[in-house]
């Protein structure tokens, strides 16, 4: 049993491409990354990602939503946009992304926000909820993939909590 469980285990690699920002990826599952410029969409289809699940809010600086969707189209990939205010995170908008990133034809996934914060919040959920990782277990890669933020760390525990 404990040979299946390691096998199972993914670990993360920093990467580096031109226009993201904080780029962090689990093997093929997902890549959690900060700032992504519509000139890096391409480049993340050719790396094989199936779909982006943007998590800035349209107002934030240096969030061109309207042109990274566009790119997305030209470069045909799936382009989700779910707002996540870090500051004061919503339910709804976890209950979308959790909905998405485990849709088949979304996967694999880029997941991304500003720095990195709300992207590996939004996988730690997953990974509690849909995975049944422990807390622990789940902040740890959560961490690697690059949580940072105490406030969303605990929005995602109490969601994972009420949603078990």
């Amino acid at each position: 049993v404990l040979s299946v469980g390691l096998l199972q285990a993914q670990s993360v690699t920093k990467e580096t491409l031109a226009g993201v920002t904080n780029f962090a990826k689990l093997d093929t599952t997902i890549a959690c990354a900060g700032a992504t410029t519509p000139t890096a969409v391409a480049g993340l289809k050719q790396m094989g990602y199936a779909s982006i699940i943007n998590l800035r809010m349209a107002n934030e600086q240096g969030a061109d939503v309207e042109a990274e969707a566009g790119a997305a189209k030209t470069a045909g990939i799936t382009y989700i946009h779910l707002p996540f205010n870090g500051a004061m995170p919503e339910v709804s908008v976890a209950d979308q992304f959790v909905k998405a990133v485990t849709d088949k034809k979304n996967q694999p996934a880029f997941v991304h926000c500003a720095s990195g914060n709300r992207a590996a919040a939004m996988w730690m959920i997953k990974r509690m909820v849909v995975d049944k990782w422990d807390a622990d277990r789940a902040g740890t890669e959560a961490a690697a993939l690059g949580l940072t933020n105490a406030g969303l760390k605990t929005f995602a525990l109490d969601y994972a909590k009420s949603h078990q």
